[in-house]
């Protein structure tokens, strides 16, 4: 006599098992829908994603939304830091998995990064599209309280503490999602941006735009926290393997300085390396 087998509980997934293989799928469920018979090649990319989340295929204005902020989000950019993360891992030869590791971990935080996309959803939650409100918790930011794990915010979230105008591409994703279907916080951040912007004293940041537009898609602070991290890994990745390619010696940040350490037989041994 077996002991009852255990399951994982999951409202997102089902499987049934191959009858000659317990550990293989024979069909795979996601929120009810038989993902090989009936959404295989039927599906966009996104909506797939979309109904991991949300457990419901969007609608065509969701899908809309959601695949212009994916394409927004999807190369951060060489002056991103999360990309030159990854950058670093791929020049440096370390695996694949170390450099998307490395833009995950760099990208993860309060500046620009998950972290600050998080909060600035959990402001959209509580502010909602009220000016009055917003100016307050300009005035008066509250600390997160997972002190534990993450630095005290050191600018409102949302905007760029660096910036001076707020960069074209923000303005552009801002204006052309807010363009979609009749999202609420994207056109009322279009309508407020220069009001915001100046009491905070910053621009608006993309990590901003992305957490508005995840608002009107009505994700959670964890789902849009999770999104974010994983639509911006695409450009990430592809940097970090062209710069792998280069290598280190067309590295500009730290090739120029390592080249006068190298001594004879160590250059000698890099330039068999790059020609093979």
């Amino acid at each position: 006599m077996t002991d009852g087998q255990e399951t994982i509980k999951s409202s997102i997934w089902f499987e049934e098992a191959e009858a000659d293989n317990p550990y293989a799928a024979a069909s795979c469920y996601c929120s009810g829908y038989d993902v090989y018979g009936d959404l295989l090649g039927k599906v966009s990319w996104v909506q797939y994603l979309y109904l991991l989340f949300k457990l419901d295929l969007p609608d065509p204005q969701h899908a809309r939304l959601l695949e212009t902020l994916a394409v927004a989000l999807a190369n951060p950019g060489i002056r991103d830091h999360s990309v030159r993360a990854a950058m670093n891992a791929g020049v440096a030869g370390s695996t694949k998995a170390s450099a998307l590791m490395a833009a995950v971990a760099v990208g993860a935080g309060n500046l620009g990064g998950g972290r600050e996309v998080y909060l600035c959803l959990d402001l959209w939650h509580h502010l909602g599209s009220d000016m009055e409100k917003w100016q307050h918790a300009i005035s008066q930011p509250s600390q997160d309280e997972r002190i534990d794990v993450w630095l005290p915010m050191e600018h409102f979230p949302g905007f760029d503490p660096n910036g001076v105008t707020c960069p074209r591409p923000v303005v552009q994703t801002l204006a052309l999602l807010a363009d979609i279907g009749s999202y609420q916080p994207l056109i009322w951040l279009r309508d407020h941006r220069s009001e915001l912007e100046a009491a905070t004293g910053y621009p608006l940041s993309m990590a901003g735009v992305a957490a508005a537009a995840f608002h009107a898609l009505g994700f959670s602070s964890e789902q849009a926290e999770m999104l974010y991290l994983l639509l911006r890994l695409p450009g990430a990745a592809a940097h970090a393997l062209e710069q792998e390619q280069h290598g280190w010696r067309q590295y500009p940040f730290f090739g120029t300085a390592l080249k006068p350490m190298a001594d004879a037989d160590y250059q000698s041994l890099m330039k068999t390396t790059e020609a093979k």
